[in-house]
């Protein structure tokens, strides 16, 4: 057993690390977990935690799709408030996406930006994704090397003037590129023509906007990355997949070793169209929730690895964006709001299905941080990273939108009740108290920025140019 004492020590009946769920105690020093023995050893500590009898020890969740959007567009969203939700629901890890943020991360300088306004304010662990845009081919190595986790691109106008889509033969290109470095490319897959051709009538049904994103857009983009990826050997990730008719030939492609990796998220898992009211905007999202038959299949593609993780895309904006007053789906800003809400929403389907609370954990800590290359997260296992959540399982709670820690008061979920409750969230063994911020901005290949290692930003606030992704 080892000897001394620990910086902190965690009790209790419901353990969950990387061998299963068991009674353990866990020894925390020098913010990695140094220690997991059968209860009742009697592990010192300087700080000791007892569990209560309905409570369950996690390992911190890896959230890999978070917009925070600052700087330049923080009244969306900011680092603070983004990391205080993450903790508030057991995520200790995010990484940021290179848009809605003005300059988007499409270059070093853009990034330094960005890591200028986070240092200092974050609660989590935040890393940071590269973008690809069409003519920023020469820059994509110079991020790689100074620590973005990869790549994301769009296959069709991404909302935001500033950061344009690529067509196929750019995607192609920056594949073979990032091929050179092995870096990874995420990709937003709807195919534009599809929707071009698609109907177009504004309002607020929901079956017209529905119609409006077919799966088939989806779906042959999602072709696309896949013979491109497997045309280069690069490595691809579908960002949200909705459509459940293109999980036949994502399976296909992994099954002949194209090197694709997949995420859903807890909306396409949790709603379904059917039930989303007519001039409900809140709900809006890009690729669109579905029907209830295609969520079914969704979770039959994470049960049988097709879909690799669940994620959040939280994507947030200012009321105002969303439309509320009218409720006009075609004009409302697409982008849920729930990083604070994931497990407790993906735990209440899946105990309902009879998945286990190991099961979920896994889709949502572990393979997120295996997606991103995070040697030392999304598992509690000796020499990882002391990032837990106290969970109670058993628990429920009403969602109450105005008391969510993410800066807009709005989500799909407002009135929902949940299973699960997430009571105390740990970062390197210190808890998340939301007052002081500890996180760390995290490159690629492990370690963190060091302190005052990128300038302040500068940026102009300016609006979308459409209120479409």
């Amino acid at each position: 057993m080892p000897e001394g004492t620990f910086d902190l020590v965690i009790r209790g009946q419901r353990v969950l690390t990387a061998a299963g769920t068991s009674p353990c105690e866990v020894g925390v020093r020098g913010g990695k977990v140094a220690a997991i023995e059968p209860l009742g050893v009697g592990l010192s500590g300087t700080e000791v935690i007892e569990l209560a009898d309905d409570e369950t020890l996690l390992p911190g969740l890896v959230d890999t799709h978070v917009h925070v959007n600052e700087p330049g567009r923080t009244e969306w969203e900011g680092f603070a408030s983004a990391t205080r939700a993450a903790a508030a629901g057991g995520v200790t890890t995010i990484i940021d996406m290179p848009l809605n943020s003005i300059p988007p991360t499409t270059t070093v300088d853009g990034l330094n930006r960005k890591r200028g306004v986070a240092e200092g304010q974050v609660f989590v662990d935040v890393g940071f994704w590269g973008g690809a845009v069409p003519g920023n081919k020469a820059d994509l190595r110079a991020l790689h090397d100074e620590g973005v986790f990869g790549f994301k691109c769009f296959l069709l106008p991404s909302g935001v003037d500033e950061f344009p889509h690529l067509d196929a033969e750019e995607l192609e290109e920056d594949l073979a590129e990032l091929r050179s470095f092995d870096s990874l490319m995420i990709v937003h897959a709807e195919d534009p023509q599809a929707i071009e051709h698609a109907p177009h009538q504004g309002g607020g049904q929901y079956a017209a906007f529905l119609a409006s994103r077919p799966r088939g857009a989806e779906n042959k983009a999602i072709a696309e990355v896949i013979e491109r990826a497997r045309w280069t050997g690069a490595r691809a990730h579908i960002v949200h997949l909705s459509s459940s008719d293109a999980l036949p030939m994502i399976a296909s492609a992994k099954r002949d070793g194209v090197r694709l990796t997949v995420e859903t998220c807890p909306h396409y898992l949790t709603l379904m169209a059917e039930e989303i009211p007519d001039g409900a905007t809140a709900y809006k999202c890009c690729p669109p929730i579905r029907e209830a038959a295609n969520r079914e299949l969704l979770w039959k593609g994470l049960a049988d690895g097709t879909i690799d993780c669940i994620v959040s895309d939280h994507s947030p904006s200012t009321l105002d964006l969303k439309d509320l007053e009218n409720g006009d789906f075609a004009v409302a800003w697409g982008g849920v709001s729930s990083l604070q809400l994931g497990l407790s929403l993906v735990w209440t389907e899946a105990r309902h299905r009879g998945i286990p609370l190991e099961q979920v954990v896994s889709w949502m800590a572990r393979r997120p941080a295996e997606l991103a290359r995070l040697a030392t997260k999304g598992q509690l296992a000796l020499g990882f990273d002391a990032d837990f959540s106290i969970f109670a399982p058993e628990d429920s709670f009403v969602v109450d939108a105005a008391k969510l820690r993410h800066k807009n008061p709005i989500t799909p979920y407002d009135g929902k009740t949940l299973s699960g409750v997430v009571r105390r969230t740990f970062l390197r063994g210190r808890e998340i108290d939301g007052r002081t911020p500890r996180g760390q901005l995290l490159r690629r290949g492990g370690g963190a920025v060091p302190p005052g290692g990128a300038p302040a930003a500068q940026a102009e606030v300016r609006g979308p140019a459409e209120y479409s992704l």
